[in-house]
């Protein structure tokens, strides 16, 4: 099983994209999210994201 940890996303759509891309990439099983995701420019949209990636 491959797991990727990510932390500190403040709201940073962009490169939550990017990162989300590269975790789809590497063929990643789960995603763990150690949290600081909603504080920032783009809470919303980067939490969305996180809940439609198809990942769990």
């Amino acid at each position: 099983m491959r797991i990727a940890a990510i932390y500190d996303i403040h709201g940073n759509l962009p490169a939550l994209e990017a990162v989300l891309h590269e975790i789809k990439q590497e063929a990643v099983d789960q995603i763990v999210v150690g949290g600081d995701v909603v504080a920032g420019p783009m809470p919303g949209e980067s939490l969305t994201l996180l809940q439609n990636s198809g990942i769990p």
